[in-house]
């Protein structure tokens, strides 16, 4: 009897393949159904495709916004041709193979139970006359790879704790031997291309392998097995990296998240996690995500950029370097803000360059990712929940903690909720020149967000209070900035002057000028040049 496979596209996107051989094979949202697609306009029990002697026909479940056959709307249809285009939702299927004495017949609809014959071509007609006919080969291969990985994963148990006592190395070395014998023993012709998508599918992290082992990428963003994009430089863009399908690419997150005791499923649909080199990583799955899991890493960067390095890639100016460098040392207190991906971290991480080595610095961060390279440097991270919902340790507790272990000056990788009272009290109460980013469009909205934050702890401070608090405590603010070219630039340096009623009043002293492409500096006298001499003055008594 023959077997049927499919071709699946979605809004367009690359096809994706897969082999039915039970049937009547169930088609619709529910988790149950053989063929599982997403979407509101998909019903949980859409169709139905059924065997009808040597071919299979398509059987619509009465769902609410039914099924379309070659542009016409259909109770039934069948039997299929490899040039019938199904329509279910914003999905598009396509029989791939089919024997061929089902090709030879003529295919009809059936309109609530009044047959009508379709213009169609009764020849049998190959993929390069579909309109997936461009992906035949890409298809093939996506179904040799899904068949040897689902073999070696039978062969080898690689899903339970069988092979646990391996070490990576080992672990790959056995999987490839184990791969190259049963490449032997099915007689399948594999590819050395093949190959290395199923060991990597099987034991790494599949198509994702060769986008890690590259420096020049920042960001990978998988926003389905089929769809995966990165950024570089800046910029994003697509690329030709796919899964061979959901399974394969829920497979390598559970390989990803298990190890870290999380786990990924419908009662647990999004996780955050660090893979071993530090990239951060997010994981989103159904039912939250419509269009199939979503995975976004964001790589762990091993660079470790000089204050001259910054200045020539345009990032700043000298001078904009060199006021910074004598903020840190005049003891300051600063706030990076910026959008996603604009560069505060990296900037953080600039400025704890310029803090006296003698000091003792304790960072505190929800995803370790500062390089400080000082001496006397507590590295602190954020513990989230388990499975169970126990054990979190937030950046407010290790705030708190980090005001016991003696700090000179304490770094939050990123304020983001009521930590920053915790962070405010501290700058007023002995620990000057500590520093944190915040997510801002601007430094006046960097104080608006701080105040929102400080409010998000429910002490019930008037707003005048948190003012006074802010303006006390911070002396500069660094707005960072990523341009539509993709370059990172410092786009405002601005410091606090103090409270004039009920406003904070920022004074400007340098700022990313977009119509001549170039930083400009205000030529107002400087409070943290007044500051750095009375250190000075203190230093030398």
């Amino acid at each position: 009897m023959a077997s049927l496979g499919i071709s699946i596209r979605h809004d367009g996107g690359a096809a994706r393949y897969c082999e039915i051989d039970a049937f009547p094979c169930s088609i619709g949202r529910a988790s149950s159904s053989q063929i599982q697609l997403s979407g509101w306009r998909v019903g949980r029990e859409h169709a139905q495709l059924e065997r009808v002697g040597d071919g299979f026909k398509w059987v619509d479940r009465g769902s609410l916004t039914g099924s379309r056959i070659n542009g016409q709307r259909v109770t039934e249809f069948g039997p299929l041709n490899e040039s019938d285009v199904i329509e279910v939702g914003d999905y598009q299927l396509q029989v791939v193979v089919l024997n061929a004495a089902a090709l030879a017949q003529k295919p009809t609809a059936i309109h609530g139970g009044v047959e009508a014959n379709l213009n169609q071509s009764n020849s049998i007609q190959g993929l390069g006359s579909s309109p997936f006919g461009s992906d035949q080969s890409a298809l093939q291969e996506d179904r040799l790879v899904q068949r040897l990985h689902r073999e070696l994963l039978q062969k080898m148990d690689l899903r339970h704790s069988s092979v646990q006592h391996y070490t990576p190395a080992q672990l790959k070395a056995e999987t490839a031997r184990h791969l190259e014998a049963l490449v032997e023993q099915t007689g399948l012709q594999a590819s050395a291309r093949v190959s290395q998508r199923v060991l990597d599918e099987a034991v790494g992290l599949g198509p994702l392998e060769e986008l890690i082992a590259d420096p020049e990428i920042s960001e990978i963003m998988v926003n389905r097995y089929d769809q995966v994009f990165v950024e570089r430089n800046g910029r994003l863009n697509a690329c030709q990296a796919k899964f061979s399908s959901e399974q394969a690419l829920r497979a390598i997150i559970d390989r990803i998240v298990s190890p870290l005791g999380r786990r990924v499923d419908e009662a647990s649909p999004i996780v955050d996690a660090r893979l071993h080199d530090g990239s951060r990583i997010n994981v989103i799955v159904p039912p939250l995500a419509l269009r199939g899991t979503a995975l976004t890493i964001r790589r762990f960067n091993r660079a470790f950029f000089s204050p001259t390095q910054l200045v020539e890639s345009g990032t700043c100016s000298a001078e904009m370097m060199r006021y910074l460098q004598d903020a840190v040392h005049a003891r300051s207190s600063l706030v990076v803000s910026g959008g996603t991906g604009s560069g505060k971290t990296t900037m953080l991480n600039l400025l704890a360059q310029f803090i006296d080595p003698d000091e003792r610095v304790v960072s505190i961060e929800d995803a370790a990712e500062l390089q400080l390279g000082l001496s006397n440097w507590i590295a602190l991270e954020c513990r989230p929940p388990n499975s169970e919902s126990q054990g979190e340790v937030t950046v407010r507790t290790l705030v708190r903690n980090a005001l016991r272990m003696r700090p000179d000056r304490l770094l939050v990788g990123e304020c983001r909720g009521a930590e920053a009272v915790d962070m405010l009290q501290a700058m007023n109460t002995g620990h000057s020149g500590s520093m944190t980013t915040l997510h801002a469009n601007s430094a006046r909205d960097s104080l608006a967000r701080l105040e929102t934050m400080t409010l998000m702890a429910n002490l019930e401070l008037p707003i005048q209070a948190i003012r006074e608090q802010i303006a006390s405590a911070i002396g500069v603010v660094v707005q960072m900035q990523r341009l539509r070219s993709g370059q990172r630039v410092m786009s405002e340096i601005v410091e606090l002057t103090g409270l004039e009623g009920a406003r904070i009043q920022l004074q400007p002293m340098f700022a990313w000028d977009s119509t001549n492409q170039q930083f400009q500096a205000s030529g107002l006298p400087s409070r943290v040049i007044s500051a750095l001499s009375s250190v000075a003055q203190e230093a030398h008594v």
